[in-house]
């Protein structure tokens, strides 16, 4: 299709990403650690591309007017955009782009990279063009690494995905294959977290005590190990047990706090199989794990009631990739 075609059609054309989750290996992938990290189709991004006369503009919550004189927190969008439009062949002109997001930005929930794959998505349907997933992910990534600098590519990985993916740095991506289906809660602390800042808070402990805190490091990993082998044979009893156990892990490194442990400690009184932290910590959010769909549901309503900003309960089905 030409690329005047694309320009002068009036038309409305949509791209949707879901969003992610770390379900165990926070701060030790960072050092070298494997990492699990799940889909999370409750919230998600919705990106609409119509023509619209005259320069390049957005339409977002944190940002209206055009695209060339978007803040500085929106330039990996606008880089992301432009080498997009570019790939594509089309004119950087005539385009208005509306941004829809139900994702909490600084939750750990992979906003930044849901926004970049729902807007590649949507450009390239503008253009009436489908896309390998190569191509979605190296557009995705531009975004990426101007948001994070260098990017492990996990969160970009696990918005395209159904399924878990597990990552190891220097490692080839890999789907996790459940045994079982799993209800999990996820519950807003109300609180932005800093994962930068967590990331150098633990880099710092591992200098000042490098034998100390490495062991720590170590033992998440075999967590995470282990977690593959509960997903993909020994089940969900087992796999909270994990959870709880690198929940101690991260205390102990310091990257829990008060807000997140309440609602840890809450959850697992109500019987939830494991429960911790997800993301960077110090705020964000808490992902735990239910029996079943009724007992998800049971103790997403108590969350509430206990005072979470924002409660989901949702399942990983193992139908779902057979």
């Amino acid at each position: 299709m030409s690329a005047e075609k694309a320009a002068t059609t009036e038309k409305t054309a949509t791209g949707t990403a879901h969003s992610k989750l770390i379900l165990i290996g926070e701060h030790a992938v960072v050092h070298g650690q494997p990492a699990i990290a799940i889909p999370f189709p409750l919230v998600g991004v919705e990106s609409v591309v119509e023509y619209v006369p005259g320069t390049v503009k957005l339409d977002s919550t944190f940002y209206h007017g055009p695209m060339k004189h978007a803040p500085e927190s929106l330039h990996g969008i606008v880089n992301c955009i432009s080498d997009t439009l570019k790939y594509l062949d089309i004119p950087e002109e005539n385009l208005l782009i509306r941004i829809n997001s139900s994702i909490p930005p600084g939750k750990g929930l992979g906003s930044s990279a849901s926004v970049a794959i729902a807007i590649v998505r949507s450009l390239f349907a503008y253009a009436e063009r489908t896309y390998t997933e190569k191509e979605l992910l190296d557009l995705a990534n531009v975004a990426e690494t101007i948001a994070h600098g260098s990017p492990s590519g996990i969160d970009t990985l696990t918005i395209t995905s159904e399924t878990p993916v597990w990552y190891e740095k220097q490692s080839p991506f890999d789907h996790i294959k459940l045994s079982d289906d799993f209800h999990f809660i996820v519950a807003d602390s109300g609180r932005v977290g800093d994962t930068r800042q967590s990331v150098e808070s633990v880099a710092r402990l591992l200098k000042s005590a490098p034998k100390k805190f490495q062991v720590k490091l170590d033992r998440i990993g075999e967590l995470t190990h282990q977690a593959k082998h509960a997903m993909e044979k020994a089940g969900k009893q087992f796999l909270g047990h994990l959870l709880n156990e690198a929940q101690k892990e991260l205390e102990a490194l310091g990257v829990s706090d008060a807000g997140l442990n309440r609602l840890i400690y809450f959850a697992r009184q109500e019987g939830a199989l494991g429960a911790k932290l997800t993301g960077g910590g110090n705020g964000g959010c808490i992902i735990a794990l239910a029996k079943n769909e009724l007992h998800s549901v049971q103790i997403s309503e108590k969350l509430k009631k206990l005072g979470a900003a924002a409660v989901w309960s949702f399942s990983l089905k193992k139908h779902d990739q057979d």
